[in-house]
């Protein structure tokens, strides 16, 4: 049966040379949004404090430590330390849900707070404790070790190699000399004591993606052609392939170079003897905020997975893949991160958590967020969408993270903040307000909006989207919530 050709869809609009014709549940998203904005004009201010690098990974680039794992999602150390120093006390416990790599917690912990995090994936896991062992433990003799190892080059002398743990999405991801050298470098560090090991296994993990033919790309790695894994239509030349001595050496001159910096990197820490005593928490926050103390924390500093379709088990599938992780386990962890990517399943939050009745009322009252579901509803019955996945997974995000945001406001001091950066998104031509939805929700259940820092220049549209519905840009924001019961004290007032 030939389907019919639905006029109103943007991209055979565009092929038959006409003006697609808005949907009514389009309009009635833009309508309800223009609303929204109206209301939150006052809390929506532009700041040129805040720049696209400081709000991510970019400027932590000249960061020593920071620098060594390219972790893309996170925030920067000099973002975190802004915020801290305005917003949070200087002795208290910061919590931090969604740890990454654990910028949040290092960052406070070396101003001398005591902190906590929730990290679900390994790589994350990995990079805090490694971190936590440079910051705590690692002595003298250890970057001696470090130094050897960078001179002396000991996987070359390695009588065999330790066979490395494939996924099938990482399966032929590296040139067959770089796979052999993988495992004659683990096999060597098997020699070491456990803090080199340690620092070892991170500095491997930090170059995986520069020695294969793959490259981080937020929903799925991407295949040089090199590879002879070709996935879609274009060829893709990612650049210089490095092989496993350049990288590597050139990893542990850099690391070598900032532990020899007074032995330890200044920069990481405001004082010289600041020691970052991290407590992290392994698991789904969805999980392990409900079993945390009622009234414990004095901030929550975090990021959480945008609701951008990034799928990170399978950008991070290389590191996953080293730390042993197999085809289960990538399933279960996909489906225990936040609903951010299409192939996550409906949660059932209820059965999680009775207690969530009163977040997920409020995610039910929210008018736009249920404008929004209801045109992505109508879309993927008509079969517009570009993944059928999507009105499932914007649904599962607002509702979980209404969750999150009830257990937040449940485990926070009186009058604490919580500081969030996040992204909005758009999906078949409706542009989603993450930062109004997120925060009338919030306001409902017990916090009060200072204000949305809104970040100068936005991002663009998604590559998916963008001959459909142009490049108009989205807001990047930073959003700043007091927990504090509605209409019955007032917000406090903010460090000038």
């Amino acid at each position: 049966m030939t389907k019919m050709l639905d006029l109103q869809s943007p991209a055979v609009a565009a092929e038959n040379h006409v003006a697609p014709t808005p949907h009514p549940l389009l309009e009635e998203v833009e309508d309800i949004n223009r609303e929204h904005e109206k209301r939150w004009a006052s809390k929506l201010v532009t700041t040129n404090a805040f720049t696209r690098s400081l709000v991510s990974f970019q400027a932590n680039k000249g960061r020593a430590v920071y620098r060594w794992f390219k972790y893309k999602e996170a925030f920067s150390a000099g973002l975190v330390e802004h915020l801290l120093h305005k917003y949070c006390p200087a002795k208290g416990v910061l919590l931090d849900p969604f740890a990454g790599s654990g910028t949040a917690l290092f960052v406070a912990g070396a101003l001398g707070m005591r902190v906590e995090g929730i990290e679900v994936l390994p790589i994350g896991q990995t990079v805090i404790a490694t971190k936590q062992v440079i910051d705590r433990d690692l002595k003298p003799r250890d970057v001696e070790r470090l130094i050897a190892w960078r001179e002396q080059r000991p996987w070359h002398h390695a009588q065999t190699a330790k066979p490395i743990n494939e996924l099938r999405i990482t399966r032929g991801a590296y040139p067959v000399e770089t796979l052999e050298s993988i495992g004659r470098f683990l096999t060597a560090s098997e020699q070491e004591n456990a803090r080199v090991k340690a620092v070892l296994l991170f500095a491997l993990l930090c170059i995986l993606e520069s020695l294969s033919y793959t490259r981080k790309d937020g929903q799925y790695l991407r295949w040089d052609y090199r590879s002879g894994r070709r996935v879609g239509g274009k060829v893709f030349d990612k650049g210089e392939i490095l092989s496993f001595e350049k990288a590597m050496t050139s990893k542990l001159n850099e690391i070598v170079s900032d532990l020899r910096e007074a032995e330890m990197p200044t920069d990481l820490f405001a004082t010289p003897n600041a020691k970052a005593d991290v407590v992290l928490h392994r698991g789904s926050c969805l999980d392990i905020l409900p079993k945390l103390k009622a009234k414990s924390y004095d901030c929550v500093v975090t990021s959480p997975p945008y609701c951008n379709r990034y799928d990170y088990t399978r950008t991070y599938a290389l590191e996953l893949a080293l730390l042993g992780v197999d085809e289960a386990e990538l399933v279960r962890l996909r489906q225990e991160m936040l609903s951010c990517t299409v192939e996550n399943r409906a949660k059932d939050l209820l059965a999680l958590n009775p207690k969530w009745k009163s977040a997920i009322a409020a995610a039910d009252k929210q008018t736009l967020l249920q404008a929004v579901l209801a045109f992505l509803d109508t879309q993927k019955e008509l079969d517009l969408l570009n993944n059928s996945g999507i009105a499932r997974m914007v649904r599962g995000y607002f509702y979980e993270m209404a969750c999150v945001i009830a257990e937040c406001a449940r485990v926070l001091k009186p009058k604490s903040p919580l500081i969030m950066v996040n992204d909005n998104v758009r999906y078949a031509g409706a542009s989603i307000a993450v930062d109004i939805i997120l925060s009338e929700i919030a306001e409902t259940l017990g916090f009060v909006t200072e204000q949305i820092f809104v970040l100068p220049t936005g991002k663009g549209n998604s590559s998916q989207q963008m001959g459909a519905h142009g490049r108009d840009p989205l807001r990047k924001c930073v959003y700043l919530w007091w927990n504090i019961d509605k209409g019955k004290e007032k917000t406090p007032c903010l460090q000038q």
